[in-house]
């Protein structure tokens, strides 16, 4: 009958699920049972509960954390696909982080760490324009690609010439949250009034390096940047500065050309 009770053991097989999920998910709040025995606290499921636990052990196959999943189960229709949407560009954001690791893990398995050239030399001062943004380090790329819709479109409607190539500034740790700069060079007195803020880069040694290729693999050349660094005994300054010298929309991503710059200075131990 509908409105026979069915036990746990019953009721997890008939969902696919474990005993064990299903008192989590009670305890949780995510899926409680229609009755629990007030002497022996055995819990009882109703047949109709099966769509909801069904639908549980859907959305935890597919990784989706309980508490997301008890926000759809509770929303309305439109509420529901608006979540799970969300859900979807999540996994496709990990999707896309997780192949730029694999092609990172290939490269360093077929090639080992790349031979950087890192070269000591001397920065001029340099004064830029830039726009600011506050982000985590998984938001860089979107964030730098907003900063850099904000700044030269901006400085086109103000009549500013620009010099290239374009800047990037970070934190030498990546935290979050972090605030990072987009910024390029502009004559004296210029710019004013398409950006709010400039950033002086003070001339003095750095050490450099070049990298060509994608940017999710600029780490393989930090790492030979900061190696580099340590093994002289000498100290990174913030921030850490990156050139564009080819850019997306002059080439694909392997030929991609970027130079990396970090201050130095000697150690004082």
């Amino acid at each position: 009958m509908r409105d026979e009770l069915l036990t746990i053991g019953r009721f997890a097989r008939l969902c696919r699920l474990s005993v064990k999920q299903l008192r989590h998910y009670d305890e949780t709040g995510l899926l409680t049972p229609v009755h629990v025995d007030a002497g022996s606290g055995y819990r009882y499921y109703a047949p109709e509960q099966a769509r909801d636990a069904l639908t549980v052990a859907l959305l935890r196959d597919m990784d989706l954390p309980l508490a997301v999943i008890a926000r759809t189960l509770a929303a309305e229709p439109d509420s529901r696909a608006q979540i799970l949407r969300a859900e979807r560009d999540r996994l496709a954001e990990r999707i896309s982080k997780d192949q730029a690791r694999l092609r990172m893990l290939e490269r360093l398995a077929e090639r080992g760490l790349p031979g950087y050239e890192v070269t000591m030399s001397q920065e001029p001062e340099r004064r830029l324009a830039v726009v600011r943004a506050v982000c985590t380090p998984a938001e860089i790329g979107e964030k730098v690609a907003e900063c850099v819709a904000r700044l030269l479109p901006g400085l086109g409607r103000a009549g500013s010439a620009w010099e290239p190539p374009l800047w990037a500034l970070y934190p030498l740790d990546l935290q979050e949250p972090m605030e990072i700069a987009v910024g390029v060079r502009t004559p004296p007195g210029e710019a004013t009034a398409a950006v709010t803020d400039f950033e002086v880069l003070p001339g003095g040694p750095v050490a450099e390096t070049v990298h060509v290729g994608p940017y999710a693999q600029l780490p393989l050349a930090y790492n030979a940047l900061f190696a580099a660094i340590h093994e002289r005994g000498l100290h990174p300054k913030a921030p850490a500065r990156e050139a564009y010298l080819v850019g997306p929309a002059e080439a694909p991503p392997e030929d991609l050309l970027t130079r990396l710059i970090i201050p130095i200075q000697e150690s004082t131990a």
